[in-house]
């Protein structure tokens, strides 16, 4: 007895560690967001906010922008304007962060027009959010003009447009200016700032179809990094160890994606894999885009090696602002795998969005055309600045002189000049006012779009958050089955864990579509039969499921009585149907709606339902559910009982 006793006690004392360790872990982890909220100026908040190394790896940008805001509101209460203006750095900074280009773009313009009472470190940031966020909307007009004040402040020495040309894909100029405005800055024993150099260039030759020169350039990269690195006689604090790292990654990324360009796929995979993980933890929005195009990358080598699962689920990663080309290679990339393991149905479905997306890009193609054409006259325009200015005073020099000689000489000719000057000015005016009225008229749809884009934004973040207050529902639920010892009690709470689930996989399906009024069932039914097998990991990894839904969209108020449905039948299925083995299980669903009419049918070739089933329909809360849940969609409920299985059926409007 005192041996059990002995025993009891020390797996008690051994579970105290381990909830005090994990705590203390979770602590440390957090310490980002509360040395924030420790800070007891909002000057301190700032530097704790701009500083941080990493700042999202356990709090969101949504969990930070809540926090700041609430900052903000008490420093607006006070009247306190130096710290309101702090806060909505940060707030332009989160927003640039989450890709919400246009609301970050708004809070800096307010923060722009009052630049002047804005400390240097602070205008700094804004103009640095406000170029960023210009390139991502393909403003580059607005975008030199930021450039031009960040000269003028002596925040950078000249106006770089190379980046402006890789955005316009004009690669070949990027890199051929790139190499002579920068390479002379650099002196020639700074290693890292000629791996960053190297990297950069690496990556415009890439994109210029020219693979094995930038592979040569990469690697040099590399190998500058490695003698910043191992450098002893440099002081490295810990943020210069972390952006190291995460130049080290991007350079990696570049390396691997030359080697699948060439045809290198073993060299390729595992450098990718590396960058990727490593880039995840950057809180900076570029990096974030290089993780989604080392991922697609990283699909296609396995694509190319016939790795057609693993690719697929790589695949399947949901990342937040992707590109337009990004999308069109991804579906691309489906489109193949589709199209090799013979699913010819799907793989046509992606082609034909793919050719839906190029139509859109070929309507906007000559407002594209139309931008390239200002920057490079804006380009033109900085580079000779001084001397067109030098220029046109020799001329007006010389035009005043002829005017004097030709006043001289003639009357008529000056007054003929006169009248020339006279029709030119009418022309100035009137090509001016053209120009002001296209601006209103540019200016009112810009603010008509920002709106519409701002409705979308508040949408999702609506149901991001739903589906992250249903996420804690279910954790919980989970809790609460760790603490339950009662087995009935147990599974009652693993089903409500189950249906919560299923209605935030709506929420989650919802807020990373592109269109948030209806759900693509096809994969949201995937999704969710795995979240299923993950509750009940001992059963159902060998049922073969087939799923037939493809192509089929519902609206929110279907999608979750469909889903809570779904549930409980994948639910039944695999606790009940196959109490033996699962080896030959099968389960078939079927879903379908033309225009106003849809049907759904549920089968499996399990042992089918006891006899007396019609009498447990009345105690049984799944088939209630389930009963209820169908009169939601207006139809009825239909049971029919097989020699092998069991079939559910109704239609639905």
């Amino acid at each position: 007895m005192g041996r059990y006793v002995r025993l009891l006690f020390t797996a008690i004392f051994f579970l105290f560690l381990c909830n005090a360790s994990a705590q203390s872990i979770l602590d440390d982890e957090q310490s980002v967001l509360k040395e924030f909220q420790d800070a007891n100026m909002p000057a301190n908040r700032f530097e704790v906010f701009f500083n941080s190394i990493n700042r999202y790896n356990i709090n969101s940008p949504y969990d930070w922008l809540d926090t700041i805001k609430i900052y903000r509101t008490n420093a607006e209460k006070t009247n306190d304007t130096n710290a309101i203006r702090l806060y909505l750095v940060m707030e332009a900074q989160l927003y640039n962060d989450l890709g919400e280009f246009d609301k970050s773009t708004a809070v800096a313009r307010e923060l722009y027009e009052l630049k002047d009472t804005l400390d240097m470190e602070s205008r700094n940031r804004v103009l640095n959010v406000l170029d960023n966020n210009y390139a991502n909307l393909q403003l580059y007009d607005k975008q030199i003009e930021i450039r031009q004040e960040k000269r003028e402040l002596g925040i950078t020495d000249n106006v770089a447009f190379y980046d402006i040309y890789s955005n316009l894909g004009l690669y070949t100029e990027a890199w051929q200016q790139f190499a002579k405005e920068v390479r002379p800055t650099i002196a020639d024993n700074d290693s890292y700032t000629l791996a960053k150099y190297h990297s950069k260039l690496g990556n415009f030759l890439r994109l210029d179809d020219s693979a094995p020169t930038a592979l040569r350039e990469l690697n040099k990269a590399k190998g500058y990094l490695n003698i910043y690195n191992n450098d002893i006689s440099i002081q490295k604090s810990e943020d210069d160890i972390f952006e190291a790292e995460l130049l080290e990654a991007k350079i990696d990324g570049g390396i691997a994606k030359c080697h699948v360009v060439m045809g290198e796929l073993e060299e390729a995979i595992p450098l990718l894999e590396k960058s990727i993980e490593v880039l995840k933890a950057s809180p900076h929005n570029n990096d974030q885009k290089e993780v989604v195009e080392n991922t697609l990358f990283l699909a296609e080598a396995n694509l190319k090696m016939d790795k057609n699962i693993a690719a697929k689920r790589i695949l399947d990663t949901e990342f937040n602002n992707v590109s337009i080309l990004q999308t069109i290679k991804k579906n691309s990339l489906l489109a193949i795998y589709y199209d090799k393991i013979e699913n010819y149905q799907n793989a046509t479905s992606y082609y034909k969005r793919n050719e839906r997306i190029k139509d859109s890009l070929e309507a906007k193609q000559s407002n594209i055309i139309k931008q390239q054409l200002v920057t490079i006259v804006a380009n033109e325009d900085l580079i000779n600045k001084e001397r067109l200015l030098d220029q046109k005073n020799r001329d007006m020099e010389m035009i005043m002189s002829d005017m004097k000689a030709k006043e001289e000489r003639s009357n008529l000719v000056f007054v003929s000049l006169i009248f020339t000057l006279m029709g030119f000015a009418g022309l100035v005016y009137a090509y001016l006012k053209s120009i002001k009225n296209q601006r209103l008229i540019a200016e009112q749809k810009y603010i008509i779009e920002n709106a519409l884009i701002e409705k979308d934004s508040l949408l999702k973040e609506i149901h991001h958050r739903v589906k992250n207050n249903l996420q804690m529902v279910s954790s919980l639920l989970s809790l609460q089955t760790k603490n339950t010892r009662s087995k009935a009690a147990i599974e009652a709470l693993e089903e409500g864990k189950s249906r919560v689930k299923a209605m935030a996989l709506i929420h989650q399906k919802l807020y990373q579509n592109d269109d948030l009024s209806v759900i693509e069932m096809q994969g949201y039914i995937e999704s969710l039969i795995n979240s299923v097998q993950s509750v009940y990991k001992k059963g159902g990894h060998n049922i073969s499921i087939t799923i037939d839904a493809e192509g089929t969209e519902l609206d929110i108020d279907r999608a979750i009585p469909f889903g809570l449905i779904l549930n409980e039948l994948v639910s039944n299925s695999f606790k009940y149907a196959f109490p033996e083995n699962d080896e030959n299980g099968k389960i078939y669903i079927h879903l379908r709606k033309n225009g106003d009419q849809g049907y759904f049918e549920y089968t499996d070739n399990g042992v089918g339902l006891p006899e007396d089933t019609d009498e447990r329909s009345n105690s049984s809360m799944g088939i209630r559910l389930m009963n209820r849940l169908v009169n939601q969609l207006q139809s009825k409920l239909n049971i029919e009982k097989q020699t092998e299985g069991v079939r559910f059926w109704f239609n639905f409007s």
